[in-house]
């Protein structure tokens, strides 16, 4: 054999090997589908909401934003300035895009991150004059609590803090998206806390959820209610002014993370009856698309509350 075509062969060998340990050359192999979805207003404006089947090992959030929606970037390439015409303003307050992953604010620019199968990735333009930092949302559901975050898997540790029978309805609701509960206090857990906020707001994480949406990225707060009584569920606009104050047993949806810890979800509300109505918003039909939630009976109002 010819030393040219010994190595044609050995290069084909190689190829073939590559190919069958997923490795490939190029592209990179296809490792599953993902979900995109592209909305302005903090989700309330829907875009684009496709699954994407080719995604490739060499793929990031950036790669399949702009096979899928027609794009423009600034920065060499690294930041997002519109989608699908839709361009980044001042007119009004700071208006820009951003994206999650499993319903987490990613920590890398979209051309940094890697993609995984069944990933949920979700591209919102929206005011952030309130702030620009919201980092964790409930529109995924069930993700992060179901698959993880940043690329791997956490445990789920439900905490029933006065919650009674809403902690039950949580567990069902978990339970019936997938979402395995570990017992204990494993590290690493994604805590999902369920009872009224006079006992929720002992927690560090979720207490941010007191001090309004600059510090949680929560547009909706807790505040003593008429004469100093129990408290009271606010709600704020996209600009971070309230926007009103809900029923007295009115319950919130809402995540938020402290530092880089673990996100934290809860399910709370002003009374046991508010803490109730909140677990029975734990569904795709409700959180979809939704930075977080507050409930009042059957109505359920996404958070921030539109302006104007």
């Amino acid at each position: 054999m010819s030393r040219a075509r010994g190595t044609a062969v050995a290069i084909a060998l190689l190829c073939a090997a590559l190919a069958a340990a997923g490795c490939g050359l190029g592209p990179g192999a296809q490792v599953g589908g993902v979900e995109l979805t592209v909305t302005r207003e903090y989700g309330s404006v829907p875009m684009r909401a496709e699954s994407v089947d080719d995604v490739t090992e060499a793929d990031t959030v950036m790669r399949v934003l702009e096979r899928h929606a027609d794009i423009a970037t600034r920065y060499g390439g690294g930041f997002v300035r519109s989608i699908d015409g839709v361009e980044e303003s001042h007119d009004g307050g700071p208006f820009d895009w951003f994206f999650y992953v499993n319903g987490v604010e990613s920590p890398v620019g979209a051309a940094e991150y890697d993609v995984r199968a069944g990933d949920r990735i979700w591209w919102d333009y929206r005011d952030w004059s309130a702030t620009a930092h919201v980092p964790v949302v409930v529109g995924s559901w069930p993700a992060p609590l179901r698959g993880g975050y940043e690329g791997r898997a956490h445990p789920v540790a439900l905490e029933c803090m006065g919650g009674g029978t809403a902690c039950s309805r949580v567990r069902s609701a978990l339970a019936g998206a997938g979402v395995r509960i570990s017992g204990g206090e494993p590290k690493g857990a994604i805590r999902v806390l369920v009872g009224p906020w006079s006992k929720v707001r002992s927690d560090p994480t979720a207490a941010l959820i007191g001090r309004g949406p600059g510090e949680s990225g929560v547009y909706a707060a807790f505040a003593p209610g008429p004469g100093g009584g129990p408290p009271r569920l606010r709600a704020f606009d996209e600009g971070g002014e309230e926007a009103g104050s809900l029923g007295p047993d009115a319950g919130l949806v809402a995540a938020t993370r402290r530092y880089e810890g673990p996100p934290v979800w809860v399910v709370t509300g002003n009374d046991a009856a508010g803490v109730l109505a909140a677990a029975g918003a734990l569904s795709a039909a409700d959180l979809r698309d939704r930075y977080a939630v507050a409930v009042e009976g059957d109505r359920v109002q996404p958070l921030p509350v539109p302006g104007g």
